[in-house]
């Protein structure tokens, strides 16, 4: 590789916010919404209610990105923004974006926090939960279906969906005969009635409170953790999986889904990358490998434990032994 070509990696990594930043702003002026049919700049600048020079160099720029298409003095989505960009799509990713501009102050005190160890309480916007919760759809609903069918379900007839957040997974164990309950918080589960409500699922059940500390509930043959135990640090998460093991009948599992990081804790980058996004917003978060995951499981006292790689995540999978009758 020549040292230009080498440098020109290296700006790739320094500069990728530009990219970033466009498509975030983007976002949230809706510009998506307004171009699935041909408009000039100007059109676009008084239905979002912009400056036109400013909006036509954004559009300039999204053109270059490949997110538009431009002809003469008219822009118009692709395919692609299309499908995940404007708001009615059902593959809309649009949620999930605007939950990254609020990370974007967060991360900003990125320096800070490498400092004090400490996450960033103060250079950041409020959380925008609504935003939050509708952006896990967003990337659940990409995957829940496969991720749901790779889970032994032989003789589960009811789960719980621990941090469910807005039922994605739920609505898909529903699909499969299941009756679900799932466990969140108040305004999280607000969302959530709406989103499945809209998708017409049956056979689910709520239950309000914090995990970390009420109780869940028993009788469940699979307890399901979907992108919730990166919050927490590792001794947090052993102690809650000891006291929900509690709430399976025995046979029951428990499967927990995390993002993928190898042992080493630095591949895939998106893994490493995302602990660091744990580094600035919570005080003892990150990914974990999976055998970090199995750990868990194995000092809780479960037993058949296995991974599977699914892309970018790992479900890590723990039977309670059944009881012995003599």
């Amino acid at each position: 590789m020549s040292i230009r070509k080498e440098a020109g990696e290296l700006r790739k990594l320094w500069g990728g916010f530009w990219s970033s930043r466009v498509l975030l702003t983007a976002n949230n002026y809706r510009v998506f919404d307004y171009l699935e049919s041909p408009k000039t700049a100007k059109e676009v600048a008084k239905a979002v209610g912009a400056d036109g020079r400013a909006v036509e160099i954004l559009l300039d720029a999204l053109t270059g990105l490949g997110l538009l298409k431009k002809t003469a003095l008219r822009y118009k989505n692709t395919a692609s923004s299309n499908r995940f960009l404007v708001k009615e799509s059902p593959y809309y990713q649009g949620d999930i974006i605007k939950h990254a501009d609020n990370l974007w102050t967060s991360w900003s005190g990125l320096d800070a926090v490498v400092k004090t160890g400490q996450p960033n309480r103060f250079d950041r916007k409020p959380r925008d939960h609504d935003a939050f919760i509708r952006g896990m759809h967003n990337l659940a609903v990409l995957k829940a279906g496969e991720v749901i069918s790779v889970i032994e379900l032989k003789g589960v007839k009811k789960a719980i969906d621990i941090g469910g957040g807005p039922g994605t997974y739920s609505i898909e164990m529903a699909r499969k005969g299941i009756t679900v309950i799932l466990f969140d918080r108040p305004e999280t589960i607000k969302i959530a009635k709406g989103i499945i409500r809209k998708s017409g699922a049956g056979n689910i059940g709520f239950l309000e409170g914090d995990f970390q500390r009420d109780a869940i509930g028993t009788g469940y043959d699979l307890i399901f953790i979907s992108q919730v135990l990166h919050s927490y640090s590792d001794t947090d998460n052993t102690r809650m999986i000891k006291k929900w093991v509690g709430s399976l009948n025995p046979g029951g599992r428990i499967v927990i889904q995390e993002f993928y990081l190898d042992k080493n804790r630095a591949y895939p980058p998106q893994g490493a990358l995302f602990s660091v996004n744990m580094l600035v917003n919570t005080t003892g978060g990150r990914c974990y490998a999976p055998s970090e995951i199995r750990q868990w499981l194995s000092k809780a006292g479960l037993g058949n434990i296995r991974n599977k790689v699914m892309d970018d995540t790992v479900l890590v999978t723990g039977t309670k032994k059944a009881q012995i009758k003599y």
